[in-house]
């Protein structure tokens, strides 16, 4: 199987066969396949002058946003999403680093003036024709994805057609097949790898996706769309059902058929609580890293009978189709069963690499037995049934809202503010609800300016990566390797944190 046959055709199918079908429905307002079909013929022809094979994309909610993705693959190009609510400093770094020469903007007004602009807003024509797709390598890029960066940049994982591809055939394998009779949610940012299944795999199979734009609270805009529109079909993050869990007496969803987990680990409490409301649905716990191409794990949850978990959370499960698991200790020695150790993964949804950083692909990727493995930075075990268990990240990697984040990328933030002056350690706090809160400790006796320093995390940090306390610490703590003891810092900060209590000024503030 290849991107042709597993994407394009079917995208071409729904667009010419399902006319009066309707595609989206955005911001309340629905849209045909007929109509898409329109987007996707006139931003090809916006698209005729246009060289670059990567193009940078201004990721607004809205049907010529995703007109624009189709389009794209379609000309054989890649896309790169640019988030409009992030700094622009940020965007400009990913368009500096890819060496893109042009953007796709939807916007009215849009806010790169110092690179060309193709305005995708502009009216189709009522008479399009939609040809043929243009000849494209499997080895070519279908899109970039910018994750967060332990140096201080944005790192950019590439993934190729065949990768979309592979995934595409692994999902569908385990049945996840959408009909022209579903209603699929996307609820997720663009520059999100869990936002390519919930727009592609609904188009193929001809279902309408109703998008949730960015601007608004998450869970309350799920809610609205589960009463509204009795969706059958909803892939979402684990931290939405813990902040629905005091609506589910209003929520009664007998039409959902498939829901889907995956970006954190998943409460089996809030899943036991949250099968009540969608009483005739699968539940799956789903895993993957985007270097891995979405997902490439499966949990299926059993309603009536014991689930496999790991500290209160459920299995991630057996691998899905084309991947393989190996699990290794810090020489990458391979480990047996049952025994807990670094997660990596290889087969044809496998990354070619971060975008310009061998360094980083040094790091990341090795070679074992012939295969090329990726390193997940995930503690799991498998046991003799296949199913594996989540135990956490191993290195300084989190994840808030179901984005990854380095630590390391915002402590180089504060160092900067400072003009490297002082050491700085970002930490995760959880309160009793699980809920992730970075605090940042600063080696110095005396905080000043900490409201430059806040405005300072704001113009250059997404709203999910802005520290949600700064403290003050006269000298880090080491331990026996004369590393920062992280562990003990975080200690000492704890109960300040939950207390709010006034934190002496000569040690810890």
């Amino acid at each position: 199987m290849n991107f042709n046959n597993i994407v394009l055709e079917p995208l071409l199918f729904s667009l010419t066969q399902r006319h009066h079908c309707n595609a989206y429905c955005i911001k309340e307002e629905f849209f045909t396949y007929e109509r898409l079909a329109q987007e996707v013929a006139k931003i090809r022809t916006l698209l005729a002058h246009v060289s670059d094979k990567n193009v940078g994309l201004v990721a607004n909610d809205d049907i010529y946003t995703y007109a624009s993705i189709y389009a794209l693959w379609l000309e054989g190009k890649a896309y790169v999403p640019l988030h409009p609510g992030q700094p622009l400093e940020r965007c400009l770094d990913i368009i500096q680093q890819v060496g893109m020469t042009v953007v796709l903007d939807s916007s009215k007004n849009t806010r790169y003036n110092d690179i060309p602009v193709v305005n995708t807003s502009l009216e189709a024509p009522k008479d399009y024709v939609l040809e043929a797709p243009k000849a494209a390598e499997e080895s070519d890029l279908a899109y970039i994805l910018f994750t967060s960066g332990s140096t201080g940049r944005p790192k950019g994982v590439q993934i190729m057609r065949s990768n979309v591809a592979a995934f595409v055939d692994a999902f569908h394998s385990l049945g996840f097949i959408a009909t022209p009779e579903d209603r699929c949610l996307q609820m997720f940012d663009l520059t999100f790898d869990m936002s390519v299944q919930s727009y592609l795999i609904p188009i193929l199979g001809g279902a309408c996706t109703y998008t949730v734009s960015y601007e608004r609270i998450k869970y309350q805009a799920v809610f609205e769309l589960l009463d509204d529109h009795r969706l059958t079909m909803a892939s979402l993050v684990p931290s939405v059902i813990h902040y629905l869990r005091p609506y589910m007496d209003e929520i009664d969803q007998p039409e959902m058929r498939y829901c889907f987990f995956a970006g954190e680990a998943l409460p089996t409490d809030d899943t036991r609580e949250w099968s009540k409301c969608i009483p005739n649905a699968q539940i799956w716990n789903l895993y993957g890293p985007t270097e891995n191409t979405i997902y490439c794990t499966a949990y299926l949850y059993k309603r009536d009978e014991q689930n496999k978990e790991t500290n209160g959370t459920l299995s991630i499960g057996f691998a899905m189709k084309g991947t393989e698991v190996i699990f290794v200790d810090d020489d990458t020695k391979l480990l047996p069963n049952n025994t807990k150790g670094e997660m990596c993964l290889a087969g044809p949804c496998l990354t070619k690499g971060y975008w310009n950083d061998e360094e980083k692909n040094k790091q990341a990727f090795f070679e074992h037995d012939g295969k090329r493995f990726y390193r997940t930075g995930d503690v799991c075990a498998i046991d003799d049934e296949g199913d594996i268990g989540y135990y956490g990240r191993k290195d300084s990697q989190i994840k808030i809202q179901g984005f990854r984040i380095e630590l390391g990328e915002i402590e180089h933030v504060a160092r900067s503010f400072y003009n490297e002056e002082f050491a700085v350690v970002a930490l995760p706090l959880y309160d009793g609800d699980n809920n992730c809160f970075i605090h940042i400790v600063i080696e110095t006796a005396t905080l000043n300016d900490e409201e430059g320093l806040m405005n300072h995390f704001k113009k250059l940090l997404p709203h999910y990566m802005i520290p949600a306390k700064v403290h003050a610490v006269a000298k880090f703590p080491l331990n026996i390797s004369n590393k920062i003891d992280r562990k003990q810092l975080l200690e000492r900060i704890k109960t300040v944190s939950y207390t709010h209590l006034t934190l002496p000024t000569s040690d810890l503030v």
